[in-house]
């Protein structure tokens, strides 16, 4: 199976289900099919051939869903990039992909047309939108002249579908290749371990230049579900589009789903065909595992945990008995806790015991990358002996469960202890005047990294010493894991998809509201 025949086979077997909604528009699937034959025209008459990169900057819209499905007719590779990188990262992305196409709009237009110069090369600017700049095609133009039958290009599974840039967290960015076998993968596994069934409704709102957002669509395109396209987050309007579109699955990070459930208008909108929640990119601590159930009672509620290179690692369905657990191996793999270490001199058999806390590693399958593009040195960093290592550490508890602590980078090492921010994390989110916590370390002379805690407050009343008193309480944290310092701040510093951003915090990225230091005298 390619994606261009999922897409072909959903039109044919009920063409007059609703398969895009944005805004005012609205496809039936005979209607969309015929709409992406006509894009894929409109590229290939700009020259776009098997293998070329087509490059977006737009939000999520239904042209953005249009020119992907596009790309699986003509074998050509839907690269996606971030809408709100800055004009240095999309000028790094678009030298590295060399583009045939660039499709962008209003809220792009100053960063594509800056970042373009001193490329070397000239990629055919596409338009979404009224206004084109003077030397940018229209697409809706380009679209409406197009002619000629569906393309009749011979794909294959090993062919490139997509290539999905990280988020150069800590580095440059790398173009992760997943291939239509890949794609078509991951489709079937988030169908399975999410529970959907046929005309299954989803919320489009995670950006589709991120893994989330692309599998959110194509899962229901698998299903002749609805794909609701939402270009910016707003909880009060997720809501309506809820009510109205009856939505039955929501897909998010845990942010979302925190603005969600504490929205003033929640009780003021029927939510109650919305029957399956699901959450990745970020663990989702107990107090808001709890809203959520309360505020919906879904039938299905799992926690999939993944990445762009391997789409889904493990899943876990039952987060109410052990809220933040990652749970089993996805069926496409198998899952491995290995030693850590930073540098890659680890092999896949150094297995460490059940309960010790290592690093997460996968074994390649059909959901996996096909490596990174034009970074040889990256991919055979990451893929060791058939096995993906993930950077993530974690621990296989005493049921079997996996549990993830947090990256390789982020290990804590206090005192010569190994300290992992999410389990003082958890420990901290319990106190009922945090909104929201991270934990890193600070270079301490004494200690050589200091256990710091950011808080959010949730009011005005919050003091470090309340935080303080609540961990020396905590039968689950070891004196030597307490923070030394703690940090109330007016935010704290994420990636547009919502994923916490340590560094910054260690860089002193941050709003400070109040802090206090603390001395623990001799280590235990």
């Amino acid at each position: 199976m390619i994606l261009r025949d999922m897409l072909e086979r959903a039109a044919s077997r009920y063409p007059e289900s609703l398969a895009v909604v944005d805004g005012e528009r609205r496809y039936t699937y005979a209607e969309w099919n015929e709409r992406v034959d006509s894009v894929a025209c409109a590229l290939r008459g700009l020259g776009v051939r098997k293998g070329d990169r087509v490059v977006q900057l737009l939000k999520n819209r239904e042209e953005n869903c249009a020119v992907h499905m596009a790309c699986q007719k003509l074998g050509a590779i839907n690269t996606p990039l971030n809408f709100r990188w800055a004009e240095e990262e999309v000028r790094y992305c678009l030298g590295d992909a060399s583009p045939r196409v660039v499709l962008f709009e209003e809220a792009t237009r100053e960063v594509v047309l800056r970042a373009r110069e001193g490329l070397g090369f000239e990629p055919v600017l596409l338009y979404v939108g009224e206004d084109p700049p003077e030397d940018a095609l229209s697409f809706d133009e380009v679209i409406g002249a197009a002619s000629g039958e569906r393309p009749e290009e011979n794909i294959e599974e090993e062919d490139i579908a997509l290539m999905l840039y990280t988020s150069g967290t800590t580095g440059r960015p790398k173009g992760v290749l997943r291939s239509q076998r890949a794609e078509y993968a991951a489709t079937v596994g988030q169908v399975i371990h999410h529970g959907y069934s046929l005309w299954e409704r989803t919320l489009g709102c995670m950006p589709l230049y991120h893994t989330m957002g692309m599998h959110s669509l194509t899962s229901m395109i698998s299903l002749n579900g609805l794909f609701v396209a939402m270009p910016d987050w707003d909880a009060g309007e997720a809501l309506e589009i809820i009510e109205r579109e009856r939505i039955s699955a929501l897909y998010l990070i845990p942010t979302l789903f925190h603005d969600l459930v504490g929205s003033p208008g929640f009780d003021e909108h029927d939510t109650t065909s919305v029957k399956k929640l699901s959450y990745a990119g970020a663990p989702m601590l107990g107090p808001l595992v709890e809203r959520c159930l309360e505020s919906f009672d879904p039938e299905v509620f799992v926690n999939h945990y993944g990445s762009t290179e391997v789409y889904i690692f493990a899943v876990y369905p039952e987060p109410r008995k052990k809220p933040g657990c990652a749970g089993r191996a996805a069926f496409h793999t198998e899952i491995r806790v290995v030693r850590a270490d930073p540098e890659p001199n680890v092999r896949p058999d150094e297995v460490v015991p059940q309960g010790e806390t290592g690093e997460i590693i996968v074994r390649l399958c059909d959901d996996a990358y096909s490596g990174y593009y034009n970074r040889p040195e990256a991919t055979a960093r990451t893929i060791r002996e058939g096995w993906h290592f993930t950077g993530d550490t974690g621990y296989i508890d005493e049921d079997g469960d996996l549990w993830v602590t947090g990256r390789v980078d982020d290990m804590i090492i206090t005192g010569g202890e190994n300290v992992y921010p999410v389990e003082v994390e958890e420990v901290i989110s319990r106190h009922p005047g945090v909104e929201e916590v991270a934990v890193v370390g600070l270079p301490d002379e004494r200690w050589g990294q200091a256990v710091t805690a950011f808080i959010v407050p949730a009011g005005e009343d919050l003091t470090p010493q309340e935080i303080d008193e609540h961990c020396r309480k905590s039968p689950s944290l070891a004196r030597f894991k307490r923070p030394k310092r703690i940090v109330l701040v007016k935010e704290l510093p994420k990636s547009p998809v919502g994923k916490l951003l340590r560094r910054r915090l260690l860089a002193g990225e941050y709003e400070e509201l109040k802090t206090t230091d603390r001395d623990e005298g001799s280590r235990v």
